[in-house]
């Protein structure tokens, strides 16, 4: 992807234009995360796959497009119809199905899907104890969910506190380590933990995603750019976690 050498990292995503992505983000670079998301899920045409959080159907898209899937693009901050307008530009509408919906109260039918994934937004909800309960009744026997969020490699302390002060935000409590997120999952006794770790460099990648903003004016002006946080915490705390499970 143009200069981007991190993006060797990436090679499906690298067929997609870097000016769209830009223009389209809302936080880390979605069509990374749900690439290194479905590495180690299993895809097939004609699957119906949710993806919960979708922003401007970044994710739903790449989804659409690499595997065949069809997606339910489902957000409560976009508009489908303008997420509508976005997948009617990459000419993917026979397989993204826009959705206005809040995470707690989902318009689906119980055991509808075969995958549901989420990038860059489970751990809004998703910590909540009795949230994956929820949202495994719209998942078939045996389908597969999946994450990716922010997280830390260490659960918060005063340290982390501290390492962030300036830039402390009241959602980062939603921050957690892959080993939280496993146990949190696990002691339901709802799913079979398949993978369960974190994305390698995922600081780096995302450090210079947030450069690559700032060098050609893309920061989202109504989001603001991450820069500060991520130079604050220097490699040290901020990660991606990803978590892999199956419904039994």
């Amino acid at each position: 992807m143009q200069k981007f050498k991190i993006s060797d990292r990436f090679k499906r995503s690298e067929k997609y234009n870097l000016k769209w992505m830009k223009s389209n983000e809302m936080g880390p670079n979605s069509l990374w995360l749900t690439e290194f998301l479905t590495e180690r899920i299993d895809l097939e045409p004609g699957m119906k796959v949710l993806d919960l959080g979708c922003g401007k159907a970044m994710s739903s898209i790449f989804l659409a497009k690499e595997f065949g899937v069809q997606v339910w693009a489902t957000d409560l901050w976009i508009s489908p119809s303008e997420n509508l307008r976005n997948i009617n530009e990459q000419e993917i509408a026979e397989l993204v199905f826009p959705v206005y919906a809040e995470a707690h109260s989902l318009p689906y039918a119980e055991n509808f899907f075969d995958v549901i994934i989420s990038i860059d937004a489970y751990h809004y909800f998703g910590t909540d104890e009795i949230y994956l309960p929820y949202i495994l009744k719209f998942l078939k026997k045996g389908g597969t969910i999946g994450i990716v969020s922010p997280g830390l490699r260490n659960e918060i302390s005063n340290e982390i506190l501290n390492c962030f002060k300036d830039f402390w935000e009241p959602e980062f409590f939603s921050f957690h380590t892959e080993k939280w997120w496993r146990e949190h999952w696990e002691k339901t006794g709802l799913v079979e933990i398949l993978v369960s770790d974190i994305l390698q460099d995922g600081w780096k990648i995302w450090y210079e995603w947030e450069k690559e903003l700032i060098e050609t004016n893309s920061v989202n002006e109504e989001r603001g750019s991450d820069i500060g946080l991520l130079e604050a915490d220097g490699g040290k705390y901020l990660c991606f976690p990803r978590l892999i499970a199956k419904k039994k």
